[in-house]
């Protein structure tokens, strides 16, 4: 029998209420967007929207969005971790750029519902058999 990749056209999307800190007594509303298709199994896209300026998107691992839950995950451009904060459960992620860095808080359950809801499409050690290998094969010739 031939593998032939699994393939769904779901896609979990989910609106996120975040807050941009901006000092220790002061932050900003925003609106985080999370999403994730299975045919690019391993990330997830944020998108953020403030009142004033257009989105910004930023890719992440679906996999460290996923360990920040229970703990310290990330280095370098993208740290998230979980703590107690505003009376409840809060996850801090922090985006690191050459313009500077910002930290976000956004609600551990929402980010936690979000991610049973990818790992309900695919399961977490699952995601080689999502990617059509041929397109990316081919992806990697024309890049060359």
């Amino acid at each position: 029998m031939e593998w032939k990749p699994m393939k769904s056209l779901r896609t979990v999307v989910q609106e996120v209420a975040a807050q941009l800190v901006v000092t220790r007594d002061y932050s900003l509303p925003l609106c985080m967007r999370l999403r994730y298709e299975p045919s690019d199994p391993y990330v997830v896209r944020a998108t953020f929207f403030t009142h004033s300026d257009d989105p910004g998107e930023w890719v992440l691992g679906r996999d460290l969005l996923a360990d920040g839950l229970s703990g310290s995950a990330g280095d370098g451009d993208i740290r998230i971790w979980s703590a107690t904060g505003h009376g409840g459960q809060g996850m801090y992620i922090t985006l690191g750029s050459s313009a500077g860095t910002a930290l976000l808080e956004v609600p551990v359950q929402d980010v936690k519902t979000f991610l049973e809801n990818t790992e309900a499409l695919v399961p977490r050690g699952a995601e080689s058999g999502h990617i059509d290998w041929d397109i990316e094969l081919a992806n990697l010739r024309a890049e060359s």
